[in-house]
C-alpha cells in the first residue's frame, strides 16, 4: 500500500510541480513593464467589431470607440453584423460605424465573422492596423497611442490588457477580475519583460496586414482567439502586450450565462490542446524554439481549479506517508504546489484592483473551483457563435 501511495505521489508530483514552478516564476516576473516612447507617426487604424444580435449595446460600444484620442482621419470603427436577426446593422450604421453585413446559415461563428472582415479590409487596403473590440466593451482613452507605441518599434501583433467593466457587480464578476488579473495581467507582463507571446486574448487585440499575409486568419475553433495567437507563435511572431491602456468587458453574474461562457472556454482549451500541442512541441525543437516553447507550457499549465486539487492531493497523499512513517519531505511537492497556486492567485488579486470585497470572495473559491471541475465533466457540442446573455443595461 505504500508502495502504491509513493507512486501515484511521484507521478502526481512530476505533472502538478513543473506547472506550479512556471506559475511562481511568471507571478515573481509580474512587475509593471515601461512602455515604449510615444510613436510620432499616425498610421491608419481599423477597429473591427464583431457582433451578433447586439443591437442593446452596440450604439455604446461605437460611442466609447469614437471617443479615442485619435485623429479622426485615420481611425474607422467597422461593424461586423455577423448572422444578426436584429437592427445591429442599422443601428451601428447611425452611430457613424462602417457595417460589413455577413449572412452565411453554414459557417457562423466569431472566427468566420472576423476573418470575412479581415479580407474585406485587407483588399480596400486603407488599414495599417487592425484592432478587434467586442461589442461589449468599452476602451481607454489612448488605446490607439499605445498601440502605436508597439507598431513603431516593430511589433506585428499585440494584445492589450483585458478587464472587467462590472467587477463589483457580484462575487463571480470580482472572482473573474482576479482570475484575469492573473491569467491576462500577471502572465501577460512576465512573458512581455521575457521577450515571449502574451498570447491572443480575444478582446482588445491588433495585428498587421503584413502579419495576417504572413499569417492568413483561419481560426474557427471555440476559442479562436488562443488558437490564432499559436498560429502566430507557430509562425515566428510574437505578440507584444500593453499594459498601460486597456479594453473592459462586462462579466455575466447569472450561474446558467456563467456556465454557458465558461464552457465554451474550457472545451476550446481542450480541443487547442489536441490540435495545437504537437506543432508546438515539434516547433520548440527548432533553433527559434523559445516562443513555441512557452505557448506549450500555456497549453499544458493545468487550470488553477485543477492544480489546486493536485496540490490538495500531494498534501494527502504526503500526510498519509509521513503518518506511516515516512521523511516528512514527502509533504513538500503537495506544498510547493498550494504556496505557488496561492501566490499566484494572490497577486492576481492585487492586479485585480477589486479590494477587500475580492479577498473576502477569496473565501468562497472552494465553491467556484469545484464549479469548475464539475463543468470539466459535462459535454459541450456546440460549434457556433453563441452569444453570451449580457447584463440588463
Amino acid at each position: 500500500m505504500l508502495t502504491l501511495a509513493w507512486l501515484l505521489l511521484i507521478l502526481l508530483a512530476l505533472v502538478a510541480v513543473p506547472m506550479a514552478a512556471y506559475l511562481a516564476l511568471l507571478t515573481v516576473l509580474s512587475g509593471r513593464c515601461a512602455p515604449p516612447a510615444q510613436a510620432a507617426a499616425t498610421p491608419n487604424f481599423a477597429v473591427v467589431v464583431p457582433a451578433h444580435d447586439e443591437a442593446a449595446g452596440i450604439a455604446a460600444a461605437i460611442a466609447s470607440l469614437r471617443a479615442l484620442a485619435w485623429p479622426q482621419h485615420a481611425v474607422r470603427v467597422v461593424v461586423v453584423a455577423d448572422n444578426c436577426s436584429d437592427d445591429t446593422a442599422a443601428i451601428a450604421r447611425d452611430a457613424g460605424a462602417q457595417v460589413i453585413e455577413r449572412h452565411d446559415d453554414r459557417l457562423r461563428g466569431k472566427g468566420y465573422a472576423l476573418a470575412f472582415a479581415f479580407e474585406h479590409l485587407l483588399a480596400e487596403g486603407w488599414a495599417q492596423a487592425l484592432v478587434v473590440i467586442d461589442a461589449d466593451s468599452e476602451v481607454d482613452a489612448h488605446l490607439l497611442q499605445a498601440l502605436a507605441a508597439r507598431l513603431a518599434v516593430g511589433a506585428e501583433a499585440i494584445q492589450t490588457h483585458y478587464g472587467v467593466t462590472n467587477a463589483n457587480a457580484a462575487w463571480r464578476t470580482r472572482l473573474m477580475a482576479i482570475a484575469l488579473g492573473a491569467f491576462h495581467r500577471l502572465r501577460s507582463r512576465a512573458r512581455e519583460r521575457l521577450g515571449l507571446s502574451c498570447g491572443i486574448r480575444g478582446n482588445g487585440w491588433c495585428v498587421t496586414p503584413q502579419a495576417l499575409q504572413r499569417v492568413p486568419y483561419r481560426a474557427f475553433s471555440l476559442a479562436e482567439d488562443a488558437e490564432f495567437g499559436i498560429d502566430l507563435g507557430l509562425a515566428g511572431l510574437r505578440v507584444h502586450y500593453v499594459d498601460e491602456a486597456e479594453v473592459r468587458a462586462e462579466m455575466v453574474t447569472g450561474e446558467a450565462a456563467a456556465r454557458s461562457q465558461r464552457q465554451r472556454w474550457e472545451h476550446g482549451r481542450g480541443g487547442l490542446i489536441r490540435s495545437r500541442l504537437p506543432r508546438l512541441l515539434k516547433a520548440s525543437c527548432s533553433p527559434a524554439r523559445r516562443v513555441p516553447l512557452d505557448l506549450a507550457c500555456d497549453l499544458l499549465v493545468l487550470p488553477l481549479s485543477s492544480l489546486v486539487l493536485a496540490s490538495m492531493l500531494l498534501l494527502g497523499l504526503g500526510g498519509a506517508l509521513t503518518t506511516a512513517g515516512a521523511d516528512r519531505l514527502a509533504l513538500l511537492p503537495g506544498l510547493f504546489c498550494l504556496l505557488a497556486a496561492t501566490l499566484y492567485v494572490l497577486r492576481g488579486w492585487q492586479l485585480s484592483g477589486v479590494g477587500a470585497r475580492g479577498a473576502f470572495d477569496l473565501a468562497g473559491a472552494p465553491v467556484y473551483i469545484a464549479w469548475k471541475l464539475l463543468l470539466k465533466l459535462r459535454p459541450h457540442a456546440a460549434d457556433k457563435w453563441v452569444r453570451t446573455t449580457r447584463e440588463q443595461r
